[in-house]
């Protein structure tokens, strides 16, 4: 059997999860073109059943189950997107389910997850160790072990997306793609690239990944999947340390670029998707766009950038916002020496109003290491149009004799 799935088999899975899956909209963004200098349109698959890409892959992956093995049951470890797949799949089957999350998993996709039916187990600090113990619960009660990304059934129902991005945008030129364990993008790149090619087009897939947990580029230099040490991001969906063995075989053959983004590019992307296109976004979501705000792609042609999420823990996003409104230079907080007599405080936020900048918090304090008997700290967070906005404030403040410190966020 081949390694890439055929037109043909995800046109059958795209059949069988009709009533299942919901097709969703494609829309055009013109902020994001004018950024881009090119065409730019949006597949809102943070709009899909449970919220994300994820019910694709897991539905139809249980849909292939024999009826022994749905008698058996099924179990996944997940951090959110994936247990809300599986959970909602196997409750239409009628196939008990038992979920590994993580410890810290965000509340939203935990209550959802449980609200399908499955049985939830909490346990270990990471998605890895939910994965091991998931493993160990199949090997110890023969349940059908139902991974995120590591199996040719879920790359095929992955893929499906891949056929409604060209029914949808049949003159796109390039998709971006996030990119996690690989199994959205291998069944994206294989469905669009052969339905593309089927109309007598071509179309270039590039994959995104969060910078902090980026295994693909040294795994395809390498020409294996290859495990990282990952650091922390906020893009939790895709912190994967591994990719797929069998996505990767995918990947390494269609997957046309792998760019990378900074979590500061993330949350600019968050901020800009709910200011501009009015939706909300997860982080692993919005890499897509982050990647076009962060210049990573150029030259290419019409862009779609697939919003594969929307399952956002509503106190993330608040943080979320309040770090991409400081990445968008229109947040900051500063802290200024002064010196303790009345009035100092009014002055200061007399020249911030001046500026035409907006003041949200205050500290002032006299206490603090370094502090002189007659000086006090003042510490305020201001609201600015953008980073020129941000340096004539702070201008403002230094022209009338005050030093001003950016604190870092």
């Amino acid at each position: 059997m081949s390694a890439v799935p055929s037109l043909a088999e995800f046109e059958e899975a795209a059949r069988g999860l009709e009533r299942v899956i919901s097709h969703t909209p494609t829309l055009p963004s013109r902020a994001l073109s004018d950024i881009l200098g090119e065409s730019v349109v949006l597949k809102m698959e943070n709009l899909q059943r449970t919220g994300s890409f994820k019910i694709r892959g897991a539905a139809y992956r249980l849909s292939k189950l024999t009826a022994e093995e749905r008698a058996r049951g099924v179990v996944a470890a997940s951090a959110g997107n994936h247990a809300q797949g599986v959970a909602l799949a196997a409750q239409a089957l009628g196939i008990p389910a038992t979920i590994f999350m993580p410890l810290g998993v965000p509340v939203p996709k935990l209550l959802a997850t449980r609200g399908y039916g499955a049985e939830v187990v909490l346990e270990g600090e990471t998605v890895a160790t939910s994965l091991r113990l998931a493993a160990e619960f199949a090997e110890r009660t023969g349940a059908v072990m139902i991974h995120p990304f590591d199996h040719r059934d879920v790359v095929i129902g992955q893929g499906t997306l891949g056929l409604e991005l060209i029914a949808d945008a049949p003159d796109v030129d390039t998709i971006l793609v996030g990119i996690g364990g690989g199994g959205l993008i291998a069944g994206v790149a294989a469905a669009a690239k052969g339905a593309a090619a089927q109309a007598g087009r071509t179309v270039r897939v590039i994959g995104v990944q969060a910078e902090n947990a980026a295994a693909m580029p040294p795994s395809l230099a390498d020409g294996h999947p290859v495990e990282i040490v990952t650091l922390p991001t906020i893009a939790d969906g895709i912190l994967v340390a591994k990719p797929g063995a069998v996505p990767f075989e995918i990947i390494k053959d269609l997957v046309d670029d792998v760019v990378t983004v900074t979590d500061d590019d993330i949350a600019r992307a968050i901020l800009i998707l709910l200011e501009q296109a009015k939706v909300v976004v997860e982080p692993a979501g919005a890499v897509g766009v982050a990647a076009i705000l962060a210049g990573k792609v150029s030259g290419t042609g019409k862009t779609m950038a697939v919003l594969s999420g929307g399952n956002i823990d509503p106190l993330l996003l608040q943080r979320v916002v309040s770090h991409g409104l400081a990445a968008s230079g229109r947040y900051l907080t500063i802290r200024i020496p002064l010196p303790d007599r009345p009035g100092q405080l009014a002055r200061v936020s007399e020249l911030v109003s001046q500026a035409g900048a907006n003041v949200m918090e205050v500290m002032h304090t006299r206490h603090g290491q370094g502090l002189q008997i007659s000086e006090v700290i003042l510490q305020m967070s201001i609201e600015t149009r953008g980073a020129e906005h941000t340096e004539l404030t702070l201008d403002t403040l230094r022209q009338a004799g005050y030093d001003p410190m950016v604190v870092p966020d």
